[in-house]
């Protein structure tokens, strides 16, 4: 998706520099232009991606269309999950993927150009000592891996609290264990609510095998289909807010 040809890095150095480029193209986006960033990932727009440039700039843009890629490419449709999350969330979760992007595509040249094992520990030295994007972004310091496991397992269950999925007997059950908030009486009322359940979108009723999400402020439950969410979206949100209270709440 890069409009201008760049150098193809042959040597760990080189793929080191282009790390480099790209990662300061990638703050920029999440840090100093964020605002800039925000209103270019239109949920109404097509699938859309983050892309970090070796001159450390960076662009949203479609993904390419040859298939495969030239390079590895970034985590594809970003702008569908932006009014669902709180924007810090939202920003957090572009940084997380846009840090897996960029050891994908430092490591495809790796294995292009045939680095072998001291050369890649050596590049994968190189770039560990560098803040990740997402510890930049939410001023976090870098975690240790079982803080990081604590951290992902508290995060999936605080926000698939609401979302749904069916069997195939037609039954909604709860995508994660309750919240310590919820009672024994209060899940029995809600199973009796969500039997009735109607998409506040389409207005049709359940069925099974689909995917629901309740709005955390009106409470109407939507196909994830017609909200453009899918349930591994859902994991990563703390706090749904449906298209119609999303459009209320203007962001400042």
């Amino acid at each position: 998706m890069e409009g201008i040809p760049h150098p193809i890095p042959r040597t760990v150095e080189e793929v080191f520099n282009d790390f480099k480029g790209r990662r300061s193209g990638l703050i920029k986006a999440l840090t100093t232009d964020v605002d800039k960033f925000y209103q270019q990932c239109d949920p109404e727009k097509e699938n859309l991606c983050l892309y970090g440039l070796p001159n450390e700039t960076w662009e949203v843009n479609l993904p390419v269309e040859e298939v495969p890629p030239e390079l590895p490419e970034p985590a594809l449709g970003i702008n569908f999950a932006r009014d669902g999350m709180q924007e810090k969330d939202w920003i957090s979760l572009v940084a997380v993927h846009s840090d897996s992007w960029l050891l994908s595509v430092a490591f495809y040249f790796g294995a292009r150009f045939g680095f072998g094992k001291n050369e890649r520990k050596r590049l994968f030295l190189m770039i560990n000592d560098l803040p990740s994007i997402f510890e930049v972004v939410t001023g976090n310091v870098k975690p240790s891996k079982d803080q990081s496991a604590i951290h992902n397992s508290s995060s999936k269950s605080k926000s698939s609290a609401k979302s749904r999925q069916f069997e195939p007997e037609s039954k909604m059950v709860k995508m994660s264990p309750p919240s310590k908030d919820e009672d024994e009486s209060g899940e029995e009322d809600e199973e009796d609510d969500e039997q009735g359940a109607t998409c506040g979108a389409c207005g049709d009723s359940y069925g099974t095998d689909e995917f629901w999400i309740c709005c955390d402020i009106c409470e109407r439950w939507f196909h994830g289909k017609c909200v453009k969410i899918t349930p591994a979206k859902a994991e990563h949100i703390k706090q749904y807010k449906c298209p119609s209270c999303s459009s209320k709440r203007a962001r400042v």
